[in-house]
């Protein structure tokens, strides 16, 4: 099933006892809160290294304990190209609308989409948009401003505050918000510099109801209902190849979500929030497996954060996924005959002798299906193949949005 067919789909389950028997569809459960966790560039590949890495052979990751398991196509409606880049991808989870690589939040001729967060705000619903990239980057931006290129950041950030303005912004990306000539907390590291055409954005912000928050400790002290936090120049994450790259945000993702899910959960009403993890897509660019595997331990801490607070409110529903797959990473047996310039390792199997590398493909995204976990209501409609457009119209028929 795709598009808008899923929003009418029902799945009826009847349990006998003897003659008796209880009817129930899965329609008749509404998600009161949606999240959306997601990996950038997190494929097939780069979820068995985290597990194969972290937890063994036999082992599973939060991500994997989910009740509905499914595989996403991520192909974007661009004339030139068929592998998405983020933009489109997330374009596509936001609205149901597939668009053009580059793209944010319009479809292929630039017309602006309605995005899940936008109609969640609309129906009183609390909003929070969460990552280690900049929290203007192309995949939160999808889902709560309206540009023709990824590239207009600072353009994304001034919608931010002025239409869309999520309750929740934490993130890096401080060089957009602040105009040329002040640096902001952050040191300018070379081929970085503060950029905004519109002033001083930051300002703005306070000055509109957000309290801006600038580490760790004062992201945890504050009590305010509208965050925005800013924690890096741009990504919060340094890439680069093994030995250079290093996987250290100045304020963990599980710290951000945890905050925005304390926050948002005031709401009665319920809220919509985007998390992510940039790591696994920056370090499969640069073909970094050990980075790779930091990112994921990362973002595997903030799985559980998220499904500890859902065995509280069971009325949420969590999707886990990946926007598209990066770098053609595959797991092979650790041959110490084979020395293939395109391998990482060899990785340690916990509870066992073995080792295994990581052989790498490109330093590009790829065009393969990305797996997708969820659970709540709704969540079995993403078991099976789908596409990409199909996970957002799961989410509004889940919530009656």
């Amino acid at each position: 099933m795709r598009g808008r067919g899923l929003a009418a789909a029902t799945v009826l389950v009847v349990l006998c006892s003897g003659s008796a028997a209880v009817a129930e569809t899965t329609a008749a459960r509404t998600a009161r809160n949606i999240i959306y966790i997601q990996g950038d560039g997190l494929g097939l590949g780069q979820r068995d290294l985290l597990r194969l890495a972290l937890k063994g052979k036999h082992g599973k990751l939060a991500m994997d304990g989910l009740a509905a398991t499914g595989l996403v196509r991520t192909s974007s409606d661009d004339p030139d190209e068929i592998v998405t880049d983020s933009a489109a991808a997330a374009t596509a989870l936001a609205t149901g609308h597939k668009t053009r690589n580059g793209a944010v939040g319009v479809d292929a001729h630039g017309r602006p989409l309605e995005t899940i967060l936008e109609r969640a705000k609309r129906a009183g619903k609390s909003t929070g948009l969460v990552t280690t990239a900049q929290v203007t980057g192309a995949s939160p931006a999808a889902f709560a401003a309206h540009v023709p290129s990824r590239d207009s950041q600072s353009d994304i950030a001034k919608q931010y505050i002025e239409n869309s303005r999520p309750d929740v912004l934490l993130g890096g990306g401080e060089d957009w918000w602040y105009p040329k000539g002040n640096p902001g907390l952050w040191p300018d590291k070379p081929g970085e510099e503060s950029r905004s055409p519109y002033g001083n954005l930051v300002e703005r912000a306070q000055r509109t109801g957000y309290t801006y928050v600038r580490d760790g400790d004062e992201l945890r002290n504050t009590r305010a209902n509208r965050i925005l936090g800013l924690f890096a120049n741009e990504d919060m994450v340094d890439y680069g190849p093994d030995g250079v790259g290093k996987y250290a945000p100045r304020v963990p993702l599980q710290q951000m979500a945890r905050k925005a899910l304390d926050t948002l959960s005031k709401n009665p009403r319920g809220f919509f929030l985007f998390l992510e993890e940039e790591g696994t897509d920056g370090m499969s660019h640069e073909n970094n497996a050990h980075g790779v595997i930091d990112a994921g331990r990362a973002l595997d801490a903030t799985v559980a954060e998220v499904m500890r607070f859902v065995r509280t409110h069971p009325d949420t529903l969590v999707i886990i996924g990946g926007d598209h797959e990066t770098g053609g990473l595959s797991i092979e047996n650790h041959d110490p005959s084979d020395t293939d310039p395109d391998q990482d390792g060899p990785f340690d199997v916990p509870g066992s002798k073995l080792k295994f590398t990581v052989d790498w493909t490109t330093h590009d995204h790829t065009g393969s299906d990305t797996p997708v976990t969820a659970e709540g209501p709704g969540a079995t409609r993403l078991g099976g193949t789908v596409e990409n457009t199909d996970v957002h119209w799961v989410m509004r028929a889940a919530s009656g949005l």
